[in-house]
This record gives C-alpha cells, structure tokens and sequence, in this order.
C-alpha cells in the first residue's frame, strides 16, 4: 500500500571523491541503478542527488537528465553533523521527493562492508499512511503539545530524521572507504612485490646465460688458438 502512495522517489548516492578503494563506489552505483530501475513506471519520477566525484562519474555517463543535484568535496573537512545538517537542508530544498533512498556502504570490518538502503518518508506521505490506518497510524496516540500542528511537527521530524540518517550514512561510507582503500592497496603492494620478484629472478637467469655465452666463447676462441 505504502509502495504504491510513492510517485517521487530521490535515490542520494554516497561515494568517495578519491580512487584507489576497490569496487566500493561501484557497488554503491549499482544499487543505485536498480533502485532507479525498481521505482520508475509510468506514474512515478525517480531522480538523483549525487555525493562524491566517483558516483558523478559514473552515473553522469548514462542518467544525466535523472540527477537533480551533485555534491562533491564533502570530505575535504572532517565530517561533523553541522555540516551534513546544512548539506541534508540544501537537498531538501532543491527536490522535491515521497520517499528519499540513502545509498551507502555500512562498514562491517577492514576487508567488508555492506551495501545499505536507508529510506526517509516525506511528511506527507507519513501522514497519509497514518491516516489511512497503516503501520504508522500509531503516531496518532500521541499527544501534541504546545501551538504546532501535526503536519508541522511532521516536517520537522522528517528534516531531522534525514539529516541524522544521511549522518550516519557519511560516517559509515567514510570508514568503509578506508577500510577498503588499505585493502586494495595491501593488494597492490603485495602483488607489486610479487612481480618484482618474478622480474628479478628473469633479470638473473638472462645475466647468468650472457655471462655463460661469453665464457664460452673466450673458451672456444682460446681452443682454436692452441690448436
């Protein structure tokens, strides 16, 4: 029933703006892609908001005219809630969204983490469902107080829901980039260190053969000279 009241859905991409983490990012696109997939038909929009180069990349190549808003830089100071606070605002005020779908990586450990969809309902949509008697319903147990209307409390909880949610999304995505990151380049050194090794060995078996050779022929040039 829910799936259905849900004509606008906002797919928000978490990736890196640097390289060198392994497949993290393209896992994040790839769920994106099928959110996007999941969510279109002929009565619902699904649109985009992008954070970090690497998803941009990607999905700039293919959804161009899907992406409503990219966001790039976001790690260039260390990630504090203030600052997602005012970046969950400035999404907010550029898109218009039922549902919002927060694409990340929840970190498990240094070699694994887990691609996770967190979902954020517009006011609207919450109250319609309560209305209607669904799962949500329960909301209307509780008692207001002070001058604010329901449908204004709800906004106010759907603005902080989203910015903790999106909070813990970076937080999560940043880890998992780091902890994929030193994987990948563990990766790289040890198989760097292993083709060194083989280049080596393939250096010494060519010296010793010309060393060989000369010897050889001193040897064959100094015969023919006695005889």
């Amino acid at each position: 029933m829910l799936g259905a009241n849900v004509k606008k859905n906002v797919v928000v991409t978490i990736s890196s703006d640097k390289g060198l983490c392994g497949g993290i990012n393209s896992t994040s696109v790839k769920i994106s892609k099928g959110l996007h997939k999941l969510n279109s038909g002929p009565e619902k929009e699904t649109k985009y908001v992008i954070l970090g180069e690497k998803a941009k990349a990607q999905l700039v190549r293919d959804s161009k005219k899907d992406i409503e808003l990219i966001i790039t830089e976001l790690q260039k100071n260390p990630l504090n809630y203030t600052q997602v606070s005012v970046l969950a605002d400035e999404i907010l005020k550029n898109v218009e969204y039922d549902a919002l779908r927060i694409v990340f990586n929840k970190f498990h450990s240094v070699v694994s983490f887990v691609p996770t969809v967190s979902t954020v309902l517009s006011p609207e949509i919450v109250e319609r469902e309560a209305e209607s008697g669904g799962k949500l319903g329960d909301l209307d147990s509780y008692e207001v107080e002070g001058g604010e209307t329901k449908g204004e409390i709800l906004q106010n909880l759907a603005e902080f829901q989203f910015s903790c949610v999106m909070f813990n999304a970076v937080l999560e995505n940043a880890c998992s980039e780091q902890g994929a990151r030193m994987s990948a380049m563990d990766s790289s050194s040890r198989n760097a260190g292993d083709m060194l090794d083989r280049l080596t060995l393939t250096y010494n078996r060519t010296r010793q053969a010309s060393i060989t050779t000369e010897l050889i022929e001193i040897i064959s040039g100094a015969s023919a000279l006695e005889g």
